[in-house]
């Protein structure tokens, strides 16, 4: 896909900083509304995994399961569509991402405003664990084919380390941190909001906002002039 040198990574950074924050607003309502399940970060979810098969109480293995196993269908999804869009005006394909990973987010924030004015039932409660968690595996694959460094909008781990290992206390150049300050600081705001609004609102609330925010921000890039170049296989 687009190479970091590409005329539109100019207007690439500032969406995936935007999309950082949708993470914060994803990972608030998972964690907080189903039961301490991530579904924009699948670390956590294999270390949890990991408590659940030795039996620990409170963690079950079928949410953490379902969560990984819908991110890596996710993935291989986004895999295909962004081989599908090679050679075509990257525009198209951020935008076909982006509708895609809005309309996810979208159906879950319904199966979560059903659950919240009726009867909660495990159907509902698998299916944002498996709505949400489609949609942050297509976004991982795809921000990965557009390879702009340091912004994966998701994980954070990688980016606090070359914070410090680059910085000029370490003997480094400081690459990039601005980035990567502003990476931490994307979903860390992301989810703060997230959190104040499943405590107020509800689990809805975030996940519209979060598809909103996507698809918006997406459409905003879009409109530079360099989105209209073809994408690279």
């Amino acid at each position: 896909m687009a190479s970091p040198s590409s005329p539109v990574a100019a207007p690439l950074p500032w969406l995936l900083m935007l999309l950082s924050v949708t993470t914060g607003l994803v990972d608030a309502t998972s964690v907080l509304g189903l039961d301490k399940v991530f579904t924009a970060n699948m670390t956590g979810n294999i270390v949890f995994l990991g408590f659940a098969a030795a039996g620990t109480p409170g963690f079950d293995i079928a949410p953490y399961l379902t969560a990984i196993c819908a991110f890596l269908v996710g993935a291989l999804v986004a895999g295909r569509t962004g081989k599908a869009h090679a050679g075509r005006p990257l525009r198209r394909w951020l935008l076909s991402a982006a509708a895609i990973e809005a309309g996810l987010l979208w159906l879950a924030a319904l199966l979560a405003w059903l659950r919240q004015t009726g009867e909660a039932s495990p159907a509902s409660f698998y299916g944002i664990i498996l709505l949400t968690a489609l949609a942050m595996g297509f976004r991982n694959a795809t921000i990965r084919q557009l390879k702009v460094p340091d912004l994966t909008t998701t994980v954070l781990t990688l980016t606090l380390t070359g914070l410090a290992a680059d910085s000029r206390l370490a003997g480094g150049a400081d690459t990039n941190w601005g980035r990567r300050i502003g990476s931490v600081v994307a979903i860390f705001a992301g989810a703060a909001i997230g959190a104040a609004l499943v405590t107020h609102s509800g689990l809805a609330a975030p996940l519209l906002l979060a598809g909103l925010l996507g698809l918006v921000g997406t459409a905003a890039c879009a409109l530079h002039p360099a989105a209209a170049t073809p994408a690279a296989a």
